[in-house]
C-alpha cells in the first residue's frame, strides 16, 4: 500500500501499532454489536471490515486497510477495499461517499445577490475524494490519514498540528467512517425488472 519501506525505528512504530491492535481488542465485543470486525492485524497493516447491523439480513460494506507504517511520524495510510480482495476501490466502485452535512453560505453557491436567497443552506460533501485522470484509489479527506497529508491542497495543515490529539489513531478513523458512511445507510435499493418469459395459453375444449 505505501511506498517505500520504514525509515524511523521500526520497533517504535510497532509498538505503537500493537497498542492500537490492543486498544480494539480490549473492545472488541462492544464494536463488534456496531458491526466492526478485525480481520487481519500484522504490521504494519491492519483490516477491518464494517458492516451495517442497523440493516436486516446486515449487509458488508466495506473494507478498512490501513498501513501505519512511519506510525507515528507519519500519519497512517488509509483505504476503502474489497474486504474479499483487499483490492482498494475505484472511485465509481465506491461502496459509501461518506458524505458529510455541511453549512454553507447560499447565495455564494446559488450564484445569487444576498436577500435572494436563503442565509445559510446545507450541502452534502463527500469525504471520499478523488482526481480526475489520477491512477490513485480515493482516499479519505480528513486530518490523520497520509494521503490527506501528502496531497498538494492540504500542505498547510500538517500532521504534527494533529498528533498529539489522537487524529490518526485507529478507532478515531473508525469512527469517522461509521458516522457518515456505514450509519446513514437503512436499507436496499431493489430494481425488479420484469421479464416476459413466453406467452400464456388457455385450455381449449377437445
Amino acid at each position: 500500500m505505501t511506498e517505500g519501506g520504514q525509515v524511523v525505528d521500526p520497533a517504535v512504530s510497532r509498538a505503537k501499532f500493537d497498542r492500537e491492535v490492543a486498544d480494539f481488542r480490549a473492545m472488541a465485543a462492544d464494536y463488534a454489536a456496531r458491526g466492526w470486525f478485525l480481520l487481519e492485524a500484522e504490521f504494519p497493516e491492519i483490516l477491518v471490515l464494517l458492516a451495517a447491523p442497523q440493516i436486516k439480513p446486515s449487509p458488508i460494506v466495506t473494507g478498512v486497510l490501513l498501513d501505519y507504517v512511519d506510525y507515528d511520524v507519519r500519519p497512517p495510510s488509509l483505504r476503502l477495499v474489497d474486504p474479499f480482495s483487499r483490492q482498494p476501490y475505484a472511485a465509481a466502485e465506491l461502496p459509501t461517499q461518506l458524505l458529510r452535512e455541511i453549512e454553507m453560505d447560499a447565495p455564494q453557491i446559488m450564484g445569487l445577490p444576498p436577500g435572494m436567497a436563503p442565509a445559510r443552506m446545507v450541502q452534502q460533501q463527500p469525504l471520499m475524494q478523488s482526481y480526475p485522470d489520477s491512477p490513485d484509489p480515493p482516499f479519505l479527506c480528513l486530518a490523520g490519514v497520509r494521503e490527506y497529508h501528502d496531497h498538494p491542497a492540504h500542505s498547510g495543515d500538517r500532521w504534527e498540528l494533529h498528533r498529539a490529539a489522537g487524529a490518526g489513531k485507529l478507532v478515531r478513523l473508525l469512527e469517522v467512517i461509521d458516522t457518515y458512511g456505514i450509519r446513514p445507510l437503512n436499507g436496499y435499493h431493489v430494481n425488479l425488472v420484469p421479464q416476459i418469459a413466453g406467452l400464456t395459453q388457455a385450455q381449449v375444449p377437445g
